[in-house]
């Protein structure tokens, strides 16, 4: 009876002990509760993934798709986008926006300066070639959406409103909503709608598509590619 008792002893010693540096090492039995933040940041994530799925509608639908798409992103608070930012200096831009998607679009208003409407800056994979005869730098990312019309592609002989630098970012699947314009964007594309004109623009690396903006006409001197709405 006592050998058992003894070789019981010299089992449950040999397992809790490992051989790791010569330290005794111990198992954990308590199960481990996650904790409320870690349960709602992956119930966030769930959340994030679940409204991602639904990808911009592509252009050319009915003008009444991309706006359903559009509101579906929950609104997000457009006091923190009325400032531009370049390196550590602020600029309060007062009642203009500006916003920058997570893919690296840059949008902007500038009322301030008579401009009606809203300029962004697109990497496109192929954006409208130089005119000839145009002064200035050519800008073949540069969109201007007034609601009336769209413009890819301009000359400029100064950055313009994006002189001082670029907006906060809008997170994906959430809607900004400032004047007329109202915009939201998932991982490729930003869509914004003029709700005064019924039109709107669909922006990716892809290049410009519109909604309700079809009629592609022959664009004034000094821009790449203008559709009117």
């Amino acid at each position: 009876m006592r050998i058992a008792v003894l070789l019981t002893a010299s089992l449950l010693v040999a397992g809790c002990s490992g051989a790791t540096g010569g330290q005794a090492k111990q198992t954990q039995l308590t199960p481990i509760t996650p904790s409320r933040a870690a349960t709602s940041s992956s119930a966030t994530t769930s959340a994030t993934s679940a409204t991602s799925a639904t990808p911009a509608p592509p252009g050319g639908v009915p003008i009444a798709e991309a706006i359903t798409w559009i509101e579906a992103g929950p609104p997000i608070d457009a006091a923190q986008y009325h400032i531009a930012l370049r390196g550590s200096v602020t600029t309060d831009l007062g009642d203009d926006i500006a916003f920058t998607t997570p893919a690296g679009t840059t949008c902007m208003t500038d009322a301030k300066h008579g401009s009606p409407g809203l300029a962004c800056l697109v990497e496109f994979t192929n954006p409208p070639p130089r005119p000839q005869d145009i002064y200035g730098q050519w800008k073949g990312g540069w969109v201007d959406f007034d609601g009336g019309s769209v413009q890819v592609g301009s000359a400029h002989g100064d950055p313009g409103r994006f002189a001082n630098g670029q907006g906060t970012e809008l997170p994906y699947d959430t809607s900004l909503s400032f004047g007329d314009y109202r915009c939201r964007t998932d991982a490729n594309a930003l869509l914004c709608v003029n709700y005064a004109k019924q039109s709107a623009v669909r922006l990716s690396a892809d290049g410009a598509d519109t909604y309700a903006c079809a009629r592609q006409v022959t664009p004034p001197p000094g821009i790449g590619e203008q559709y009117v709405c």
